[in-house]
């Protein structure tokens, strides 16, 4: 059903396209906005813009960050010997927020899917090949337990068996068909630590 002002559905438009915003929670978002004060709005629209602005991607590990390398990866207090592989950098937030991981990240954008197109050469495979130096000793798959996710975590691990690095996984705790997103932190944590050998 289409509104009566142009202008109240082309922000639901917008709100709908975003994920998991259904048309209902897009209508209900624009007349939040609609009821709040101009300078909320002029706040709202700046943040937006200057997120898009200054956050970039970590030239090597591929998470979002205003600095270049992210503040993970430009610091020795991490241990570089470990690198945890992750789908997207809403992952590398999720694993943070823990404050028990010490290690650094590498972020993938995504999994292999040759159903919707997605082949090794469109993720972040070839430039975690490259980070793989003496100094690393494991490589932690830490992805979704999705059929997508076991498919790139077979092909990862193929990749790098021949540097004799260790390649793990989180423990089995994760439920399959869950995203890490929606998994409770303690559910997380545990499976970090009771990691298994691929």
């Amino acid at each position: 059903m289409s509104l009566q002002s142009e202008a109240i559905e082309a922000v639901v438009e917008h709100f709908a396209s975003l994920p998991s915003i259904g048309r209902k929670t897009a209508q209900r978002l624009a007349f939040y906005l609609l009821r709040q004060s101009d300078e909320f709005i002029q706040t709202f629209g700046t943040s937006l813009i200057h997120m898009k602005e200054t956050v970039q991607s970590c030239s090597v590990c591929f998470t979002y960050t205003e600095k270049d390398p992210c503040p993970i990866c430009s610091t020795q207090k991490r241990d570089h010997s470990i690198i945890c592989v992750v789908e997207q950098p809403t992952d590398v937030f999720i694993i943070e927020r823990m404050s028990e991981f010490k290690g650094v990240f590498h972020v993938l954008h995504g999994n292999i899917n040759p159903l919707e197109g997605i082949s090794p050469d469109d993720l972040k495979i070839r430039e975690l090949i490259t980070r793989l130096s003496s100094e690393v000793k494991e490589v932690i798959l830490a992805l979704n337990p999705t059929v997508e996710g076991e498919v790139t975590m077979q092909y990862l691990a193929r990749m790098i068996k021949p540097f004799d690095i260790i390649v793990s996984r989180p423990a089995r705790g994760i439920p399959i068909g869950s995203e890490l997103e929606y998994t409770d932190e303690a559910t997380l944590s545990k499976a970090l630590q009771a990691r298994i050998t691929m």
